[in-house]
């Protein structure tokens, strides 16, 4: 590519890890500050979750949901071999590894690894397209891809989180090391925090379309829309860590744990997808697109389950904002691996190949979007 990867961000996505480091700092102080600012939080609650806390969650999800297109879903016909494959990686493989890895990397910490096994449930459904187009991926699939995770997430995420949580730990004989928790807790955190803003995003979409037609969505509203959840993000990561903000100045090493089997899991995710895909015989493109799908994860979703279920105090909410802080670099270096594997093991897939979009041209369904 002309310009570095790294260039090719926006500036926003570029220091994504600073500005939620930043937000942890914060956090931690508001909470010296104002040691009784958890009870002032859940004065007014919804659905266990301080009403301050559940704006938060549901505004950082509604603008990347807002940016999925839904309509991608009706050029699924004939490409069934692909989008299939994409979604045993997704639905199959990627909550499987995390439940080993977290089982495996963190068998003394049960809350973390609680939190990594909701982060490998909930599927990538933005920042991908953000990967995707800088390693060169095929757009038209990773939209389809998008489209379909949003859509499997609403069915899927509670009957995998009660497996993976309730069931699974039962047959490693660890009834007592896991939280009793059962298929509507998860399931009512899914509808709340990912069903509210699934439906305002979606109705967003159709609407204003119809009323002022594609381009100006994408090039006009959603530029402005895209980056508040990142501001969603943050404020919700402010108020977590200035109720839990003793935790993590006492135990900084803990944040180390949660982060290493975040990075073999990224690793090894996109690396299985990657080589069986090509060993399918797809293109460099199509293979890009269902490796960057399969590796990423939508942060955002894991957050919100985390805090609905457990509380934003927990160790569970911690080991999910700990997510993105490993992602980004992690993604971008793997955009590095895609672009040096195609010029390695798919040169005729350099002539003609689908030319890079500026990234001062891209529409918001590559600017500030977060996992």
């Amino acid at each position: 590519m002309r310009h570095g990867v790294f260039q090719q961000l926006s500036w926003l996505d570029r220091y994504l890890p600073v500005w939620i480091f930043l937000a942890m700092v914060i956090g931690v102080g508001l909470g010296r500050i104002f040691p009784g600012i958890g009870p002032a939080l859940d004065r007014v609650t919804i659905a266990e979750v301080s009403l301050p806390i559940a704006i938060g969650l549901i505004w950082m999800m509604y603008p990347v949901l807002a940016k999925v297109r839904y309509e991608a879903l009706g050029t699924f016909a004939g490409q069934g071999r692909l989008f299939g494959l994409s979604l045993l990686f997704n639905w199959v493989i990627g909550p499987v590894l995390m439940f080993t890895l977290a089982w495996v990397m963190l068998p003394d910490l049960p809350e973390y690894r609680t939190g990594l096994i909701l982060v490998g449930l909930a599927r990538c459904i933005a920042m991908v397209l953000v990967w995707n187009m800088l390693a060169r991926g095929s757009n038209e699939t990773a939209a389809i891809l998008v489209a379909l995770n949003s859509v499997f997430q609403i069915f899927m995420y509670s009957v995998l989180g009660y497996l993976f949580l309730a069931v699974a730990p039962r047959w490693l004989g660890a009834e007592g090391m896991v939280v009793p928790i059962s298929m509507w807790e998860i399931a009512k955190s899914v509808l709340i925090f990912l069903g509210i803003p699934l439906a305002a995003g979606y109705v967003t979409r159709r609407v204003l379309m119809r009323r002022n037609g594609v381009a100006w969505y994408d090039q006009t509203f959603m530029p402005k829309l895209g980056p508040t959840a990142l501001l969603g993000l943050l404020y919700t990561i402010v108020l977590m860590f200035s109720m839990q903000g003793e935790k993590i100045v006492e135990l900084p090493l803990d944040v180390v744990r949660i982060a290493l089997p975040l990075l073999a899991y990224f690793v090894l995710m996109w690396g299985i997808a990657f080589v069986v895909t090509r060993a399918m015989g797809f293109s460099y493109h199509q293979v890009a697109s269902v490796a960057f799908t399969a590796a990423g994860n939508n942060f955002e979703l894991a957050i919100a389950v985390a805090v609905g279920i457990f509380g934003i105090a927990s160790g569970e909410a911690l080991a999910a904002v700990v997510g993105p802080l490993i992602e980004v670099p992690a993604l971008i270096g793997l955009v590095y691996v895609a672009l040096w594997a195609q010029r390695r093991f798919f040169p005729a897939d350099q002539q003609g190949e689908e030319t890079p979009v500026p990234a001062c041209a891209l529409p918001a369904t590559t600017k500030a979007e977060h996992v």
